[in-house]
Formats: C-alpha cells, sequence, structure tokens
C-alpha cells in the first residue's frame, strides 16, 4: 500500500551569523492515508517547522517529500496551488492565524475564492456546510475574531483548512492554546472528522497525553532529530530511547497515590548551530557510550518501532537488558 505521505531524510537548516542552525535534520517517516501521526518533543525542537516544510510554507534545505506517490519536493507556484488544497494546517493561536479584519464568513469562503473554481452559489452552499460541520451557530456568521472565544476561532481555522476538502492536514499545537473543557471539545471534533472524511493528520504537540489519544503513531524529536517512532500503543508499553523515558515520566497521572519516578534530565542542551555528528541528547544522557558521538542511523528494533540510539542497538543488547532497570 503506497503511504499518503512519505518523507525521506528531509533537512531545513536556518542561516545564522554564528552557522547554520540545523533545525530539522533527517526526518524520514511514511504515513498511511487515514491514519495520525503524533510529533512530539520539547520546545525548540523542530516539530513546527518540519510540519510547514512539508507544506511548502517554508522550503526544504534537502530531503524528499512524495504525496500521494508523486515527488513535491520542488514544485512550481502553478503546481503548489493545486497541492494547497489537498495539504492544509490548522495552527496552534486560533487569535493571530484568522485575519481580524474578516467575519467568519469571509474567513471560510477566501481558500474558496483563492481556488478560482467555484460559483458564488457552491461558495455559499460550502461555507454553510463548514459552519455545520465544525458547529459554528448561523448567528456568528458575521462575527470577527475578537467577538469569538477560543474554541469557536479554533472552529473557525478548522472550517477553513476544510472548505477545500483536503486529504492531508498539519495539525500545529491546535488545542494548546485552550481550556482544558474546550480542548476535549476540538479533539472530538478532528476525530470526528477525520472519520468521516477520511482525513490523514500530522498531530504536532508537546503533550503527551493529547498525543495518546488521537495519534495511530508517534515520532518523538529531540534538537531536530528523530529519536524514537513507534506505534502509539508500543511506544507508551514499551518506551526505548532515554529521552522517551523521560518525557513519558513527566506526564500527570490523575491519581494522587500513584507512585511513579520522575526522571530529571541533567545537563547542557547542545546547540543546533553547526551541531557536532551524533546523538545531539548525549551530553544529557547518563548512558552515553563512544557510539553516542558518532553518526547513526534509525534501527528497527520491533515491528514498525524504530529508535535512534547506540546503547539500545549495540550488538547483543535489548533494550529492556540495558535500559529498564536503571531508568524506568
Amino acid at each position: 500500500m503506497t503511504p499518503i505521505l512519505e518523507v525521506q531524510d528531509l533537512k531545513k537548516y536556518f542561516d545564522t551569523p554564528r552557522g547554520m542552525l540545523h533545525a530539522v535534520d533527517g526526518i524520514s517517516f511514511q504515513l498511511e492515508e487515514g491514519k495520525t501521526l503524533g510529533v512530539v518533543g520539547e520546545s525548540g525542537c523542530g516539530k513546527s517547522t518540519l510540519g510547514r516544510t512539508i507544506l511548502h510554507l517554508i522550503d526544504s534545505t534537502d530531503g524528499k517529500i512524495f504525496f500521494q506517490g508523486k515527488d513535491v519536493t520542488h514544485v512550481n507556484a502553478a503546481e503548489l496551488r493545486k497541492l494547497r488544497e489537498d495539504m492544509q494546517i490548522i495552527f496552534q493561536d486560533p487569535f493571530s492565524s484568522l485575519n481580524p479584519r474578516m467575519t467568519v464568513q469571509e474567513t471560510i469562503q477566501d481558500p474558496l475564492k483563492v481556488a478560482k473554481r467555484f460559483s458564488k452559489k457552491e461558495i455559499e452552499e460550502r461555507t454553510d456546510a463548514m459552519m455545520e460541520t465544525v458547529g459554528l451557530a448561523e448567528r456568528l456568521r458575521h462575527s470577527y475574531p475578537h467577538e469569538l472565544d477560543g474554541g469557536r476561532r479554533q472552529r473557525v481555522g478548522i472550517a477553513r483548512a476544510l472548505a477545500l476538502e483536503p486529504k492531508f492536514i498539519v495539525c500545529d499545537e491546535p488545542v494548546s492554546a485552550l481550556d482544558v473543557s474546550i480542548q476535549a471539545q476540538i479533539l472530538n471534533l478532528l476525530q470526528d472528522l477525520q472519520e468521516s472524511k477520511h482525513l490523514t493528520y500530522m498531530f504536532i504537540t508537546h503533550d503527551l497525553s493529547v498525543v495518546r489519544y488521537i495519534s495511530d503513531q508517534i515520532c518523538v524529536m529531540y534538537m531536530g532529530q528523530m529519536v524514537e517512532m513507534s506505534p502509539s500503543k508500543e511506544l507508551f508499553q514499551n518506551p526505548v530511547h532515554p529521552y522517551t523515558k523521560a518525557l513519558l515520566s513527566a506526564i500527570l497521572v490523575p491519581d494522587i497515590h500513584a507512585k511513579r519516578e520522575r526522571i530529571i534530565l541533567k545537563g547542557e542542551v547542545s546547540s543546533p548551530v553547526e551541531p557536532k555528528p551524533g546523538c545531539r541528547f548525549a551530553a544529557r544522557c547518563a548512558y552515553a557510550c563512544e557510539g553516542c558521538r558518532k553518526a547513526q542511523k534509525p534501527v528497527e528494533i520491533s515491528p514498525g518501532h524504530w529508535v535512534v540510539c547506540d546503547v539500545v542497538t549495540q550488538s547483543g543488547t535489548k533494550p529492556d537488558d540495558r535500559l529498564d532497570h536503571t531508568i524506568s
């Protein structure tokens, strides 16, 4: 089965006075149609840059991007316009991502007008359908963003992203700016839309509780690199990379009597500007060895479970034997 999205060794570097900043450095994955890939990691690890590079909101430095089996790494303006109809994004901040001078109706209609292939009647019908789909009342049609609460503003952003019926949507921390109760509503809405429209999501977040709820597959990033990728259930039952285990240990559980050992990371965060070869987590990892200072490639330790860690993948060592008794 051909994946709807395939990324091969994708890189995005930014030129700075101190050198090249490696924001995304060699990310590879495949995403099946109708599934959700969760991308997690601490702030500044390159999650949002990865999503925006895939959508061509910023140009890639190197690597390949395939969408529906077609190489879309480099496309001209006409091809990009067509591609944008199938690949959309829901931004993190539901206020700054909306034009304050456009009403709800105008915001949803904007991509339809840009497409230049819908009649005035079709635009009106699609606007009505999108508002109903995302749960926006008819009375809000002529409201401006500042007149709406965070949940409704995010629903407007979702309606705008769905207007052209895309196949793939990057959800860039779509619930992080919302109250917990509103977060649940938006997550349920996204799941309902995925089921009814067979959408494919790349869900970017730093909240592991959220990504566990919505994702089929999870990619853990650290300083621009993937350190572990696995089916969601497998990752939470058998985390392997020391960084993944540290992240999972920070998840709050609704039980004051639950005994959990928090893994406190020590050491200095390495610079993403002209980084040295090898694992960028090595400076904070208590189990780093000489092999961690060398360039590494992902190793599949079980079906669909990939990890980049020399301690784990060195010959004759099982993941559980070397790490679980010390950092679990």
